[in-house]
């Protein structure tokens, strides 16, 4: 699986091979395995600087790297956790600013695989072990924590001592693991993943949200008042009207804030919401000057990404190239409102278990090209539609596009995304 990723460091492939033989037993859920592995290695989960953590069904890596780029505009060191990688395993591991290098991954992976042997624990767990054991040991001001599946059974969901906790925009996703059948969850989907992700709120720490539907404001508010967390929502607690420019407010007052650099109309609603997670938390000062230094200067890939002059857009010159790992129906909406009513040459690949219309339905199609995932199984042509095509790789799907100029947009998985970016040399650092 592209999950478990390759490594040009013998020392890192051989973890990255300990990594790939671990799977999470069939029907296991909870936190006692990641609990036990924590505490064999000094429960370095206690011992970080404040910890921001993020939840969300899309969105929530956005809003981290606006968190960080934030915190470092104001000159904070911020170690940071995002998921999934998109090229090397290191990107999930940013130890104050720099990814992990790869004699200290080795090392970490070696150590957290051989205390947990006879634990049986998965990829996820061993990996936030792992995180966290190298944040522990590096100093620095701030933790900004991306949860990875739903939350409250996320093996992030460790953490006991957040200074802020955020959910981001939530959708339908991963129905396999969120949706599984269990007495006393909300039984509306939308709920029940609200239900998951509100698992991550603590007592007396601020749970910072979107706005979403009454029901599911009401799912969160209710999980929040179970634990003691304090809740600020989008609409009730503090407001970012988006135009020219984000007009944040909350009960501290106003803030003039700029537009993010990264594309989409969706990008300002998760800059916003970093800021009203800053806002809500008390352990970091951040200025004003600094959130809107923040906004301008974060980056995350393949988010509406325009791909630059590389091996792979140079087989479709004259024409400009997006990536997008967007896979779930908010994404599609999301990405359609950026591009409007302007046909573009969709390039998607779809993991088989994900819906085939996400992604396709909400724009409007130059045309439609179907591509493997490499590693993976995926969508064929025929679920596409019948005007659907297929190539064998990306590059050849770009080199057979008519020349009308016609913006391509290549999405549909965030294993297909690394792999374009890995093709285009554009290696996220």
């Amino acid at each position: 699986m592209k999950d478990f990723a390759t490594s040009s460091d013998p020392a890192v492939q051989a973890q990255l091979n300990r990594l790939a033989a671990l799977s999470l037993p069939q029907g296991r859920f909870g936190l006692e395995t990641i609990h036990a592995l924590c505490d064999r290695l000094g429960n370095p989960e206690t011992r970080l600087p404040p910890v921001l953590h993020v939840a969300g069904t899309n969105g929530k890596g956005s809003t981290c790297a606006y968190l960080r780029a934030i915190l470092e505009a104001h000159g904070y060191t911020v170690h940071a956790a995002t998921k999934p990688h998109l090229v090397r395993y290191n990107e999930r591991i940013r130890i104050a600013g720099q990814l992990v290098s790869d004699a200290e991954l080795a090392a970490l992976l070696a150590e957290v695989l051989d205390a947990g042997t006879d634990l049986n624990p998965s990829f996820f767990e061993v990996t936030t072990a792992a995180t966290f054991l190298a944040f522990a040991r590096h100093p620095a001001d701030a933790c900004v924590i991306e949860v990875g599946l739903g939350g409250r059974f996320d093996a992030t969901n460790v953490l006991d001592s957040q200074a802020a906790c955020g959910i981001a925009s939530l959708g339908i996703d991963h129905e396999a693991f969120l949706l599984a059948p269990e007495e006393g969850v909300p039984a509306e989907p939308l709920e029940r993943i609200a239900f998951e992700k509100a698992g991550i709120a603590r007592a007396g720490v601020p749970l910072v949200t979107q706005a979403y539907p009454l029901e599911v404001t009401r799912t969160i508010i209710e999980q929040a008042m179970l634990v003691g967390a304090k809740t600020a929502i989008r609409g009730l607690d503090w407001f970012a009207e988006i135009g020219e420019r984000i007009a944040y407010s909350d009960a501290g007052g106003s803030l003039d804030l700029p537009l993010p650099a990264m594309p989409g109309a969706h990008q300002a609603d998760n800059a916003s919401l970093a800021v009203a997670i800053l806002r809500h938390q008390s352990a970091l000062e951040v200025s004003p000057e600094a959130m809107a230094e923040g906004i301008r200067a974060a980056r995350w890939p393949a988010r509406l990404q325009l791909l630059g002059s590389g091996p792979l857009t140079a087989m479709a010159p004259d024409r400009r190239v997006w990536l997008d790992g967007g896979h779930n129906p908010d994404a599609g909406e999301a990405i359609a409102r950026y591009f409007g009513d302007r046909p573009i040459h969709l390039i998607v690949g779809m993991l088989a278990n994900k819906n085939p219309k996400a992604i396709m339905e909400p724009l409007s199609l130059a045309s439609l090209t179907a591509v493997p995932i490499p590693g993976s199984e995926a969508h064929l042509p025929a679920a596409f539609g019948p005007e659907a095509r297929f190539a064998s790789d990306v590059g050849s799907a770009l080199s057979t596009l008519p020349d009308d100029g016609h913006d391509v947009l290549i999405a549909g998985s965030l294993y297909l995304a690394g792999e374009v970016l890995r093709l285009n040399d554009e290696i996220p650092d």
